[in-house]
Order: C-alpha cells, then sequence, then structure tokens
C-alpha cells in the first residue's frame, strides 16, 4: 500500500513538472517559427534569428521576399550606422599613426561603397518581387546578388586594414568589432536572397 502511496505521488510530481516546464517555454509565433527555420541556411543562425525578430510583425508568415528584403534593409542601417562611426572616430582620435589614417580613410572608403550597393539591392529586389517573367526576375535577382556579395567584399576589404599585428590599440578594436557584426549581418542577408530567389524561380513555369 505504501509503495503504491509512492507511486501516485511520483506521478503527480513529474505531471506537474511537466506542466511547469511547458508553461515556462512561450509559444512561437507562425513569424517567429518562419524566421527561426529560415536562419539555419545562414552562415550566423542565432545572429540572423535575433536581429530579425524584433521585425517579426511586419514578415508575412512563409514570405520569403519579406524575410530578405527586411534582412537586406537592417544591413543597409548597421553599415550606415558603422560607417558614420568610422568617420567621426577619426575626427575624434588625436595622434593616429599614419598606418592606422591610411587603414580608417580606405575602410571610409569600401564602408561608403558597400553602403551605396545595399541600397541599390534593397531597390531591386523590391522590383523583383513584381517581376511576371522568368528571365525579367532571374536577371534582377543576378543584380541582388552581385551587389550584395560585392558590400560583403568591401567590408571584409576594410577588415583586411586593421589584420597586421602592428596594428593595435583601441581604435583597431572598435572598428574590427563594429565591421565584423556588420559583414555577419551582411552574410546572412546574402544567404536570405539566395533562398528566396531559389523558391521563386522554382514557381515560374
Amino acid at each position: 500500500m505504501e509503495l503504491y502511496k509512492n507511486t501516485i505521488f511520483l506521478v503527480l510530481l513529474l505531471s506537474i513538472t511537466i506542466l511547469q516546464s511547458s508553461s515556462a517555454t512561450p509559444n512561437r509565433s507562425e513569424p517567429d517559427r518562419f524566421i527561426v527555420s529560415s536562419c539555419q541556411t545562414t552562415q550566423y543562425p542565432l545572429l540572423c534569428v535575433r536581429t530579425l525578430s524584433a521585425y517579426a510583425t511586419k514578415i508575412r508568415n512563409n514570405n520569403d521576399q519579406d524575410l530578405a528584403q527586411t534582412a537586406l534593409t537592417i544591413s543597409l542601417a548597421r553599415a550606415k550606422s558603422v560607417s558614420i562611426f568610422v568617420a567621426k572616430l577619426t575626427k575624434e582620435t588625436p595622434r593616429l599613426k599614419r598606418r592606422e589614417y591610411l587603414a580608417i580613410k580606405d575602410c571610409i572608403e569600401v564602408l561608403g561603397n558597400s553602403v551605396d550597393r545595399l541600397a541599390q539591392s534593397v531597390k531591386e529586389l523590391g522590383r523583383a518581387g513584381h517581376a511576371v517573367a522568368s528571365e525579367d526576375f532571374m536577371w534582377k535577382m543576378s543584380n541582388v546578388q552581385t551587389w550584395v556579395s560585392a558590400a560583403l567584399t568591401d567590408e571584409t576589404t576594410c577588415l583586411d586594414g586593421f589584420s597586421e599585428r602592428a596594428m593595435g590599440g583601441k581604435v583597431k578594436r572598435l572598428i574590427r568589432f563594429k565591421v565584423v557584426h556588420v559583414a555577419q549581418v551582411t552574410s546572412n542577408a546574402l544567404a536570405l536572397v539566395n533562398q528566396f530567389a531559389e523558391k521563386r524561380s522554382a514557381k515560374f513555369p
């Protein structure tokens, strides 16, 4: 009898624990689940989910264009922000070494190129979404993919300028930290652009 009571008690305790665990884990909305699933194709999935989840209400469920468009828009905004930050840092940092000054000057230039290409990509992706012919869609998506890839190369080029061991210090750490983040966001955006291009092109006759 005692064994029976103990068994009943353990079963009840286990049931309560399971119920508490279930209630402690919030159910994801459909857009959130779509974001998590789509981000698995990117190189930095955790960053992808973190950056896109804040815009979940703007992304229609299972809409790959919304997802790619949002990812590109975020990439553009952050590239602009970093470009402004690096330019401001140059003015506010006295007595820069010549090597640092040249690296920052080159970085500002390539980040400007990255911003221009991402801005072009955001507009072209919007136009691609309205394409009714396969050839027109593929042409526009090819432009987007080329420009986003070039923007990513620009961001990497900026980082290369600070790769020498002789160049250290706070300025290098600050710039590298921010540009690495932008490059990762851009890499994720490119993966989602490619995913959209593949899925949409498969729907054309």
